[in-house]
């Protein structure tokens, strides 16, 4: 579904990733584990075309070199980052029907699924995004994703500064789209969700994939997460 190969990404003349190579498959949930500085937001920013980067990005048998972050989103990639980026100003339900492409093809999802799946938007369609708690913003954002119909969802960070019952919510959700036949590629820094949802787990250092295999194999691999991933 997504291939990545060689890729080389740069902010300015800092060279941040060396030639990663990776892939995402059809319905599956990928943990792009390391710590902070490895390169994983990188990687996520270059599959958007949000950073310069150089070598072979394949979505679906497209090659996304050169194609603007609209242009990508429109070919049925999702992207949540870190930042979350809630429209402040803007109640629940207006940042819900941002999130339509109006690609021409039926959604798989509407405004009252993402108030099923998460019923406290619902309860807050009427409330301005930027008075919502981060738990809440972080559900909007993604809701606000799904709402674009994507066929894969690069998450970054969906845990950060949630409470653990929140967690474990983003854990179902994710789930939950892969059960929908939505694949996921989940930057974490904590192992915990990653190694319980994820099929497959990467570990990147110092811009590159330093390991690559199940979570099962990472858990019985002490020396790659005291080296690159224990702080």
């Amino acid at each position: 579904m997504l291939k990545i190969e060689n890729l080389h990404a740069y902010y300015g003349k800092s060279h941040v990733l060396h030639g990663v190579n990776f892939e995402v498959r059809p319905g599956e949930i990928v943990a792009l584990l390391g710590r902070n500085g490895s390169g994983r937001s990188t990687a996520a920013k270059a599959i958007m075309g949000l950073v310069h980067w150089e070598g072979h990005i394949d979505w679906k048998g497209t090659n996304l070199a050169g194609r603007k972050a609209y242009e990508i989103a429109h070919l049925g990639l999702g992207y949540v980052p870190e930042s979350r980026d809630v429209f402040p100003n803007l109640t629940v339900q207006q940042n819900l029907l941002l999130g339509q492409k109006g690609n021409g093809r039926g959604s798989r999802w509407s405004e009252d699924d993402m108030y099923a799946m998460f019923p406290r938007l619902g309860e807050r369609r009427n409330v301005e995004a930027g008075v919502m708690s981060g738990g809440e913003q972080q559900m909007l954002t993604l809701c606000r994703t799904l709402m674009g119909d994507p066929d894969l969802i690069i998450i970054d960070e969906p845990t950060e500064g949630l409470a653990p019952k929140i967690v474990e919510l983003v854990g179902e959700y994710l789930t939950t789209l892969k059960g929908k036949g939505i694949s996921v590629l989940l930057i974490e820094q904590k192992l915990t969700i990653a190694m319980t949802i994820s099929d497959r787990a990467l570990v990147m250092g110092h811009g590159n994939i330093v390991f690559s295999g199940t979570p099962e194999q990472l858990r019985a691999n002490a020396g790659v997460r005291k080296e690159w991933l224990e702080v």
